[in-house]
């Protein structure tokens, strides 16, 4: 398998054990990466305490040993370098597929390659996975056998049900009691004022948001050349039309929509990232990364 191969969707869906899939992603894209995508979350000073053998001396306060003749570290209010929470939609549009991977599927993959990541950096890292309510609530822990119980309630996620991604947010959020990084996958098909003030929420609070936006690319491009049946994944209901007759049309609204997204993300200062089922992973990391550094 050479290293393009490891980030390959498509090729990743054979892989019958998750945890490998991830560690494929997550090895094939930190060789040669120098820098983390993600930062320690900054943290107010609290108070000294005395250094411990062993411990960074970077954070020893020299000064401080000046003055005393002893050696003292800052506390800070957030010890661990950073505490992120994954929130994946589960809904049953997640499960649109017009090729062989779905939103889901990509989902899956981009929620398992990050959990390793984090946890590889020595992070606290959390799932939450929601449809209409939340189904999983899994808090952030860093130790590294924290992984396995992630990736086995991600394995077992199906897509169904409506969704509801702003009630959701905002039930998370109030659940959310220390700052971090909230990470959101998802197709975002709900009303976008509604989402954003969700998303809004955490931004209150202090945390660092990323959003991963999924999208099919018939989603995007409707390109449809024969009469289609149309049918909604959460209410069943279906329609028969010609959709060449209006793509153009369809076309400017999914932009709308798109922008609307992007732009209300960067002026609430929130990390939008846009991506389609058949990006290659490492294209989606390495974007996210380079608006990070």
């Amino acid at each position: 398998m050479n290293n393009n191969q490891y980030f390959d969707p498509i090729l990743l869906s054979k892989v019958n054990n998750l945890s490998l899939a991830a560690r494929f992603v997550v090895e094939g894209f930190l060789v040669g990466l120098h820098k983390s995508p993600f930062h320690g979350f900054s943290a107010e000073f609290s108070e000294y305490r005395p250094y411990n053998e062993g411990e960074d001396t970077r954070f020893v306060d020299w000064r401080y040993f000046g003055k005393t003749d002893r050696f003292y570290v800052k506390r800070f209010e957030e010890e661990t370098n950073l505490r992120a929470t994954i929130i994946l939609d589960s809904s049953a549009s997640m499960g649109f597929a017009s090729g062989k991977i779905s939103k889901l599927d990509y989902g899956s993959f981009l929620s398992a390659a990050l959990s390793h990541l984090l946890l590889k950096q020595r992070d606290a890292v959390g799932l939450t996975i929601f449809d209409k309510s939340v189904k999983i609530a899994i808090p952030p822990r860093s130790k590294p056998s924290h992984l396995k119980e992630i990736l086995t309630h991600i394995s077992n996620t199906k897509a169904e049900g409506e969704t509801d991604i702003a009630t959701n947010l905002h039930k998370i959020a109030n659940q959310t009691k220390k700052r971090g990084m909230i990470i959101l996958i998802s197709d975002l098909l709900d009303e976008p004022e509604s989402v954003i003030s969700g998303l809004k929420h955490f931004r209150y609070q202090g945390n660092d948001v990323v959003v991963f936006h999924l999208l099919d690319p018939q989603e995007i491009e409707f390109d449809y050349r024969k009469n289609t049946k149309f049918v909604d994944l959460e209410n069943s209901e279906s329609l028969m039309t010609e959709p060449w007759k209006f793509q153009k049309a369809y076309q400017k609204t999914m932009e709308d929509f798109i922008v609307k997204y992007r732009t209300e993300c960067r002026n609430n200062s929130m990390d939008y990232n846009l991506v389609q089922t058949a990006q290659p992973l490492d294209i989606t990391l390495r974007e996210m990364m380079m608006r990070r550094l």
